[in-house]
């Protein structure tokens, strides 16, 4: 096996520079074109790619702080919707407390409105009921008048003369007539 090292340490067997050739040996020239490229990349490149890395170091701090930023508000409005819902949910405890007094209330409402008609009608009903048994008290007491004076006229005609008769049926006349004046 060949060893590594020998192209390094054969630096004497080179062609002379007047002359220009390609190496052929990899393990040789490798080394050497990749510290040249390192090399040059470094010397030149350093600039750029520190200015790179600055720039989206830049980015990168600015992009965290736009987030902070962002997620301060977000937590604002977070914080602003709690306090509103808090208050809706207030406001919705009040209206419902509200809604079962106003509720209750036109209950006790309904049922006093409801007692006090039934009261009304309950008189209504007693004074018709009144009225009737006063009406049919009436009947009743005209048809004994009237059965009594047919008796009584009856009784008379059976037991009078003419002139006694009429006599009687004047008084009576002038009975009724006073009686319906006391009864108008």
């Amino acid at each position: 096996m060949k060893n590594v090292t020998d192209p390094f340490l054969s630096l004497g067997y080179w062609p002379s520079a007047g002359s220009f050739g390609f190496n052929t040996d990899i393990l040789a020239t490798n080394p050497i074109n990749l510290s040249v490229v390192l090399g040059v990349l470094i010397f030149f490149g350093k600039g750029v790619l520190s200015d790179l890395l600055d720039n989206r170091k830049q980015r990168i701090l600015k992009t965290i702080r736009n987030s902070e930023e962002l997620r301060g508000g977000a937590l604002e409005q977070l914080e602003k919707a709690r306090a509103r819902l808090l208050k809706v949910e207030m406001e919705a405890d009040e209206f419902r407390v509200n809604g079962y007094s106003e509720i209750e209330r036109e209950k006790w409402n309904l049922i006093n409105s409801t007692s006090k008609n039934l009261e009304q009608l309950e008189n209504y009903k007693n004074e018709t009921i009144h009225f009737e048994q006063q009406r049919a008290i009436n009947q009743v007491r005209q048809q004994v008048f009237q059965q009594a004076l047919q008796g009584a006229l009856g009784t008379l005609n059976s037991c009078l003369n003419n002139e006694l008769h009429l006599r009687t049926i004047s008084t009576n006349i002038g009975m009724f007539g006073m009686m319906k004046e006391i009864t108008d």
